[in-house]
């Protein structure tokens, strides 16, 4: 039981921070967030791939020692301005407002199937796109086979006529 709620405090002393100007550098942040509590780690999250590959990603994560320090962290620096952009300040363990019905019990039958479709959707789709992909090629088939034989018959009348 101990292991779960020192787990469940980990967990509930990280912090999203988003909204993250570009300019904002990993020191900087540690600074800004250092008056609020002991910092144990910070996860600066930059692109790793792509034409943005080592520009930051504008958000990151800082674990503080207690769920109290994280909280009191949070109370004071969302919202609050930073390079001309505000803060987006969470327990890492919070969701979204947007994200919240997808999670909720209310709407479980619209999560299950949002679930479904990224899941299982990936390869149905790419199946469902091949498919149609074939039949489209299938009837541009017949219909230029059908085409080149008006053409044909039509040239043909139109040669035998000249």
């Amino acid at each position: 039981m101990d292991s779960n709620s020192s787990s469940d405090d980990k967990i509930e002393s990280r912090l999203y921070i988003g909204n993250l100007d570009l300019r904002i550098s990993e020191a900087a942040l540690i600074k800004m967030f250092s008056p609020y509590g002991k910092i144990i780690s910070e996860d600066f999250l930059w692109h790793t791939r792509g034409p943005k590959r080592g520009e930051p990603r504008g958000y990151a994560f800082i674990q503080f020692s207690t769920k109290e320090e994280a909280i009191l962290a949070k109370e004071k620096m969302h919202g609050r301005m930073a390079s001309g952009r505000p803060l987006v300040v969470r327990l890492a363990s919070e969701k979204y407002p947007a994200e919240q019905p997808a999670n909720s019990y209310k709407n479980a039958g619209e999560g299950h199937r949002s679930g479904l479709s990224s899941s299982g959707s990936g390869q149905t789709s790419r199946t469902a796109k091949i498919a149609a992909i074939k039949n489209k090629l299938r009837a541009m088939e017949e219909e230029g086979s059908n085409n080149s034989k008006k053409q044909k018959q039509s040239g043909g009348e139109a040669g035998s006529g000249d």
